[in-house]
């Protein structure tokens, strides 16, 4: 596979250990307090990451992420600091980290993701049809698909590793996980999040359905939100214009990826296809429009 400095399947930094290689980010320790993050263009779909790098993918993430960091600040602390990346790592290794990276605060991740919905689609949809609710929030009846729900709910899912699937589990399971009082923070905190991001995205034009988000503590029990903030690898962004209950909508996210692997046979586990050059760029192109829509 061929990089260059606007490809990055794999990042390699040899001057700072490395911690882990998740689905799409890089984990470098920098001291025992920050974390280097190099956003790859790695992309995963169904848990499952594939071998085709999407071209401008990272840069577009981490700065969509910086964006809702900065823009939500004032609703729940953040991992990010004022550490420039290119400061902390050789000449040579440079263009490795330049608009994919942040340097971000060392916390203790909490075993949960934390998943938002305002409409019903994916997963949750799917569950729905079959018991007529979503990690146990009863919905009501005779729902469409993509309908928008009467209020967001939080639906928790497991944080599974690299190569195995997240599973939706109840908010009795997730204090079961973290503790009652973390449980409802944690609660809170995504449903104040993905209202302040959705009212703010119809305005651009763009429908949050869902999304999800992950959290640390810190040396002092605070919670902190870390990892990526409502991107199209973690979100669902469907335009206004287009949408309309009944059917899976135009997206500017991953759907359009999912929607040509259901076409094939490929049975949703490893190893993953290569993706056909049209798939690839077209998922770029539906990315890149997320982040001119939402930033611009």
């Amino acid at each position: 596979m061929s990089e260059s400095p606007s490809v990055l399947f794999e990042s390699h930094i040899t001057s700072l250990p490395l911690i882990a290689r998740g689905k799409v980010r890089d984990v470098y320790a920098l001291g025992e307090d920050h974390l280097l993050l190099v956003t790859t263009d790695r992309l995963s779909a169904f848990d499952v990451v594939f071998p085709t790098p999407i071209p401008g993918k990272g840069r577009i993430l981490n700065s969509l992420s910086n964006f809702w960091f900065k823009k939500l600040s004032h609703i729940v602390a953040n991992h990010l600091t004022e550490i420039d990346p290119e400061s902390v790592v050789l000449l040579s290794e440079r263009d490795q980290v330049r608009g994919r990276s942040v340097v971000a605060h060392r916390l203790e991740a909490l075993p949960l993701e934390a998943v938002a919905r305002g409409y019903i689609e994916g997963s949750g949809w799917k569950e729905y049809q079959a018991t007529g609710s979503v990690c146990g929030v009863v919905l009501p009846a005779n729902l469409e698909r993509a309908s928008k729900l009467p209020q967001p709910i939080f639906t928790p899912a497991t944080k599974a590793a690299v190569g195995d699937h997240d599973e939706n589990i109840s908010f009795e399971k997730a204090c079961d996980l973290v503790g009652k009082e973390r449980a409802i923070q944690v609660r809170d905190t995504t449903l104040a999040l993905y209202q302040a991001a959705a009212d703010y995205a119809e305005t651009r034009g763009i429908l949050i359905a869902d999304t999800k988000f992950e959290f640390g503590t810190d040396k002092d029990g605070k919670l902190v939100w870390i990892d990526e903030a409502l991107t199209p690898d973690s979100s669902r962004f469907w335009p206004t214009a287009t949408y309309h209950p009944g059917t899976s909508p135009d997206s500017f996210d991953k759907q359009f990826l999912r929607n040509w692997l259901e076409s094939t046979s490929w049975s949703k586990t490893p190893p993953a296809p290569e993706l056909p050059q049209e798939i690839a760029l077209g998922t770029a192109a539906r990315y890149q429009e997320a982040l001119d829509k939402l930033t611009a």
